[in-house]
């Protein structure tokens, strides 16, 4: 297999190089893995304004979805981002853990998350059943669950990204489970 190299900001298009100059601006770096989306003239920009869309899930939230989803698909970049974002958000070690297994015994409302993202994920799209009652039970909405199919399929582009390129993690690494 080639090796899929992450460019400098000097290697992208100018566009991308707006971009980089954004994402340096709020994140103090650019992250490996969305250099590499910026061998594409276009999908950097797509995909940045998918994970900057709107959302009804609070940062948490979607932290939760991140963990989760990202243990089902085994993305040791994603899995070492979201520890460190989740960590950020509030999360402990232990928490974090146990929300990339797909529970959060801490929170009942946030374990009826983990539980539909582990499902949906694990299940390519079909949640189970049980898992969306509960999602609903948890106080979640019709919405809430349309918002959370949106940051599953995002997270899922990354993880898939990163299991096809295999860039480099600028993350500390995540312990396995």
């Amino acid at each position: 297999m080639s090796t899929y190299n992450v460019p400098t900001k000097n290697e992208v298009s100018e566009n991308n190089q707006a971009i980089f100059n954004q994402l340096e601006k709020g994140l103090g770096f650019v992250p490996n893995l969305y250099a590499a989306f910026a061998h594409s003239e276009t999908a950097l920009g797509n995909f940045l304004a998918i994970g900057n869309g709107k959302t009804s899930f609070s940062a948490k939230e979607k932290e939760v979805i991140n963990l989760a989803v990202s243990q089902v698909n085994e993305c040791v970049y994603c899995l070492s981002a979201h520890t460190a974002i989740g960590k950020m958000n509030g999360f402990t070690e232990a928490q974090i853990l146990e929300l990339r297994a797909g529970k959060a015994s801490f929170d009942a409302k946030l374990n009826a998350l983990a539980n539909f993202a582990k499902s949906t994920a694990e299940n390519r799209g079909a949640a189970t059943p049980e898992t969306v009652e509960n999602l609903y039970a948890q106080g979640y909405t019709k919405g809430n669950l349309a918002d959370a199919i949106i940051l599953i399929g995002e997270i899922t582009i990354t993880n898939y990204f990163h299991k096809t390129t295999d860039v480099a993690v600028d993350f500390p690494l995540a312990e396995a489970l």
